[in-house]
């Protein structure tokens, strides 16, 4: 019966025109399979699910959540734990699910346009008219039946917000055939408009596919901090590592990583969002699942804060930082060469360069290898003596090198890292990976990264944490547990910058 209504469905596609006053309703294709068929089971089995799940982790509004789309045995808990950081008796205008297609590549997205969709839990209604506005206005979008007809990302997301939902809905069922990053773009631009108070966002994506349970924690853990990162370019970066890693039967980091591409192409500038890490499991955590091939699933939300502050209204800019930069290396030059501090002339210097002001400065070899980083936090002298003190220790007192030699001056980049004070946290979910340091200080002893360690290294947050703590601290790989743990921020610039 099935396969003879999907070939009615393909008929009815290829003769419908936007004309037609009679809607085609999209049927459910996974009902039965991915979840139960019923309403009574498909009920009984949400309200397990939402009674696990965990409370809201966030006061803000809650602008857009990753939800996974596998069968519910599988994923439904964690599926539930995306939902239940809704606000259940918000009034939603409209409800963007966008997923990624698994069984046709095409051009763009498709918007279903022509009808509603149904689930054993009733109808969901679609907004016609603005799913037909966005087709008519944009070129990166059409009507391609093909693309709805078995695709389950959407299907299966319907019936949370139905369940959890108390008030009614409309969607906005988005499939995307495109793999292309800049076609990924062109739809976020075309959606960030209705990225807005009054509209949710739900993607749908599952995490890695197929490694082993062990792998899959460490890569699944990778990716989802580059998600919250908030940068498409360390999402793209970080799927790119796995790939080149070769890890054994990974077929991919995150198959909907396209839709969550886009959405991170609506938030990346938003400085009032902010991503939060829910709650993991994979396949391997359930009875049913095979520990050596499993596929991951994160819960993960995004919330907006219109009264969100920067952490520092700090700034340089570009002639500050091209002065730091002279300051810096003439002072090497001049204490390697000659073993003289010399005198700096601070007239002409910017107000922000007689601010005191913690700083590093780095030392790279010709061949990118770390060759001097010495630097102090909460300085009590103006910022441009800070980078002249740091200079000379990066270059001539890091205990892990030897003082670097007149002959090695041309092969040197200098990297300056200007840093924000320091935060105390409670959590490690504040620290976001890329964008901040952390310095660990336990029983006398303490250790810090920069923030762009995490970037250079790859490492998952609790590796950036064991590293520093073990390497730096010295207080052994999970010293962090127990310790004091700040978080800063730095500007970071450098000599191939300019």
């Amino acid at each position: 019966m099935k396969i003879i209504n999907s070939i009615l469905l393909i008929v009815m596609f290829s003769i419908f025109s936007q004309s037609d006053q009679k809607l085609i309703n999209r049927q459910p294709v996974v009902a039965g399979q991915f979840y139960p068929g019923n309403k009574k089971d498909l009920e009984k089995m949400l309200e397990e699910f939402f009674s696990k799940a965990t409370p809201v982790v966030s006061k803000d509004r809650v602008a857009a959540i990753l939800s996974p789309h596998a069968g519910y045995v599988f994923s439904g808990e964690v599926a539930a734990n995306s939902y239940k950081q809704l606000d259940r008796d918000k009034k939603y205008k409209n409800i963007f699910i966008i997923g990624s297609s698994h069984r046709t590549m095409f051009s763009g997205a498709s918007i279903y346009n022509i009808g509603n969709y149904i689930t054993p839990l009733g109808e969901v209604k679609v907004d016609i008219p603005l799913a037909t506005k966005l087709i008519n206005g944009y070129d990166v979008f059409s009507f391609n039946g093909n693309a709805h007809l078995g695709e389950h990302s959407l299907e299966v997301q319907l019936p949370f917000l139905q369940y959890w939902l108390n008030n009614e809905f409309s969607i906005v069922p988005i499939v995307l055939g495109t793999q292309a990053p800049k076609t990924a773009e062109k739809i976020a631009n075309a959606l960030k408009p209705y990225f807005t108070d009054e509209n949710l966002f739900v993607i749908s994506t599952d995490f890695s596919h197929y490694p082993s349970q062990a792998n899959a924690v460490r890569i699944d853990n990778r990716t989802a901090d580059a998600v919250v990162s908030n940068s498409p370019r360390e999402l793209l970066k970080t799927i790119g590592k796995h790939e080149a890693e070769g890890i054994e039967n990974l077929v991919t980091s995150m198959c909907g990583w396209t839709s969550v591409l886009t959405l991170m192409y609506m938030t990346e500038e938003d400085k009032n969002i902010t991503y939060h890490k829910v709650k993991y499991m994979n396949s391997g955590d359930i009875a049913y699942g095979d520990s050596l091939r499993v596929v991951g699933y994160w819960s993960i939300c995004i919330t907006s804060s219109e009264t969100k502050k920067e952490e520092t209204g700090f700034s340089l800019d570009k002639k500050d930082k091209v002065e730091l930069l002279k300051i810096a290396r003439n002072t090497i030059e001049t204490y390697i060469k000659k073993g003289k501090i010399i005198n700096i002339d601070d007239k002409g210097f910017s107000s922000r360069l007689h601010t005191p002001a913690g700083a590093f400065v780095t030392l790279h070899s010709n061949d990118g290898k770390l060759r001097g980083c010495i630097g102090q936090f909460n300085a009590k002298i103006p910022l441009y003596k800070v980078i002249s003190e740091m200079a000379i220790s990066a270059s001539s007192k890091d205990y892990r090198f030897k003082p670097v030699t007149p002959d090695e001056l041309a092969g040197i980049e200098l990297e300056i890292s200007v840093l924000t004070p320091m935060k105390k946290i409670r959590s490690i979910d504040e620290i976001t990976l890329g964008k901040h340091g952390i310095y660990i200080v336990k029983n006398g002893r303490s250790g810090t990264f920069l923030p762009q360690v995490a970037d250079e290294s790859g490492w998952t947050k609790e590796e950036f944490l064991g590293h520093c703590a073990r390497d730096k601290a010295r207080i052994g790989w999970d010293g962090w547990k127990d310790a004091d743990i700040y978080i800063y921020e730095a500007i970071v610039f450098s000599e191939n910058d300019f």
